[in-house]
This record gives C-alpha cells, sequence and structure tokens, in this order.
C-alpha cells in the first residue's frame, strides 16, 4: 500500500456527543417562507367573497355577526344547556 492509498483509508475518530454548553431547549424557532408574519391561522378566501368583503377586518365583522346571530338561534332539534 502506497502513501496515496493509506492517506485515503486514514479514518477519523470523532465525538458527536454534543457538548453541555449547547443548549436546545431554550433555542427560539425562527418562522421562515411567506407565511412568517401571519398573526392566526390562515383561511383562503374564493376570488367571489373577496369581492363582497376586500379587508380582513369586513371579514371578521361578518363572521362575528353570524357567530352572534347563531348562538341567538338555536337549531331545530337541538337542547339548549348540554
Amino acid at each position: 500500500m502506497n502513501l496515496k492509498e493509506k492517506a485515503m483509508k486514514k479514518t477519523f475518530e470523532t465525538d458527536d456527543s454534543l457538548k453541555p454548553e449547547y443548549d436546545f431547549a431554550s433555542m427560539t424557532v425562527v418562522a421562515r417562507g411567506p407565511g412568517r408574519k401571519l398573526k392566526g391561522g390562515y383561511v383562503e378566501i374564493a376570488p367571489d367573497v373577496a369581492k363582497v368583503f376586500p379587508t380582513a377586518e369586513a371579514v371578521n365583522e361578518a363572521l362575528r355577526f353570524l357567530i352572534k346571530i347563531g348562538k341567538a338561534t338555536p337549531l331545530p332539534g337541538k337542547v339548549i344547556g348540554n
């Protein structure tokens, strides 16, 4: 075996264990990509709906209204209080 072959076959012993100063539990996750600035969940609005409700506030106002009237109007056959 020549010197070049010996150099190619040389293996390095490495210690793959992490040092104690690497504390991954305290790391913060940094969001990447187009959704990183979203404050809440993401829902895609259909184009025809977006024409009627052009802003997030308009959509939220309409949905809050529907939630409010939904709570005030019981569904047929639904027992209230259980």
